[in-house]
């Protein structure tokens, strides 16, 4: 199974957030339109007395797929093929555990966080990019570069530029 680009997407929301449903409702849209697959998703709300709650939902079996391929990637980097096929197995050692995130994570986000305030990790691969990628690497083609640009970026940026024209 081909394999879409993986993005760790991180959210936050203060203690004013309306938690109603309807970023996990698209989120299941995109994911049956075989847009994007949510490989983990872990949510971190730290109580205002600093206690924590989390709640993880997982695919553990795109986990140990994920960690099979991201091993035998690391490893053919490292060692050609016997270090694929070491890292393959490593690999999927980690991704049989059924967790992306581990007990450090949640401590380090909740760390991050204040009092009231909840944070979101979902590791996302883009279906919707395995065609785009294919198309370019069958015309030979190679990624030289790649990043988001969000919305906010280009306002800051046209804000600058308008700081700048306006001197």
């Amino acid at each position: 199974m081909a394999m879409g680009p993986v993005q760790v997407l991180v959210v936050g929301f203060d203690e004013d957030a309306q938690f109603k449903g309807e970023a996990l409702a698209e989120l299941k849209r995109l994911s049956e339109a075989d847009i994007v697959r949510v490989i983990d998703l872990l949510v971190v709300h730290k109580e205002e007395d600093g206690s924590i709650d989390k709640v993880e939902i997982s695919d553990e079996h795109e986990l140990a797929k994920l960690g099979t391929l991201a091993g035998a990637l690391i490893g053919f980097g490292a060692a050609g093929e016997a270090g694929a096929e070491a890292g393959a197995e490593a690999g999927a050692e980690l991704g049989d555990e059924g967790t992306a995130f581990d007990d450090e994570e949640v401590w380090y986000i909740a760390d991050a966080i204040p009092e009231g305030s909840t944070a979101a990790i979902c590791l996302l691969e883009h279906r919707w990019a395995i065609p785009l990628r294919n198309a370019i690497r069958d015309a030979g083609g190679v990624a030289l570069a790649d990043k988001w640009l969000h919305p906010e970026d280009l306002l800051a940026v046209g804000a600058e530029i308008g700081m700048v024209l306006d001197d």
